[in-house]
């Protein structure tokens, strides 16, 4: 479980999670789709078995904090993320930071390796579901180069993916929602910036955060 402090549409609150997981190959373009399949292939990641894939990460593994331990052949991912509290449904950001040498082996395992940094701040989905697919996702890496772009009309919507989710969302869970291929190629970097704009209310939700490597022996 991860007990984190939130804000939740401008309000503070204590929220604890009990259920994390990361939503896979939720592309709506099956191009786009391929286009992540294949990168990945490029690094020995086997293809997925179906899309979209739900892996089970470890809640505690969720943090907030501006820097994280990892191996220094993981790397970050910006993702929209669903969070189900208090029985409404909140939208955030945050990085599916993912171990790309154990991710050969096994991608379940390697999204189970590495802390998950979100953003504090989410939005009320409510306010967001009608131009849902205007948001857009950017990350950039060390100094300010980017790295991903997308609206998430690119992207399966909530209401298809949290249908397919099984078991559905429950208070307590929160989901990643999937991501966009990375411009140059999947790389490691010292620092991850993200965001989660929205163009029509005029807002953003932005994170960031430095990597300290761990030697693989000391």
């Amino acid at each position: 479980m991860a007990d984190l402090t939130l804000d939740l549409g401008g309000r503070p609150a204590t929220v604890a999670i009990e259920t994390a997981v990361v939503a896979g190959w939720t592309g709506r373009d099956r191009a786009a789709v391929e286009q992540h399949i294949a990168e990945l292939e490029a690094l020995g990641v086997a293809r997925p078995s179906s899309a979209p894939l739900f892996y089970r990460v470890s809640a505690s593994r969720l943090t907030t904090a501006s820097e994280i331990e990892a191996t220094a052949s993981s790397s970050g991912e910006v993702e929209a993320v669903l969070l189900r509290h208090d029985g409404r449904l909140w939208v955030g950001v945050g990085s599916d930071h993912t171990d790309r040498e154990l991710e050969t082996f096994s991608v379940a395992v390697s999204k189970q390796l590495c802390d998950k940094p979100i953003a504090g701040e989410l939005w009320g989905y409510e306010d967001v579901a009608d131009h849902w697919d205007r948001l857009a996702l950017r990350s950039w890496i060390d100094e300010d180069v980017l790295y991903q772009e997308g609206t998430l009309d690119g992207l399966i919507p909530p209401e298809e993916l949290l249908d397919l989710m099984k078991p559905p969302l429950t208070d307590g869970t929160l989901m990643f929602c999937g991501t966009f291929a990375a411009r140059g190629g999947i790389r490691p970097a010292g620092v991850f910036r993200y965001e989660l704009e929205d163009p029509v209310l005029g807002r953003t939700i932005a994170g960031h955060y430095s990597m300290r490597t761990l030697p693989m022996i000391s």
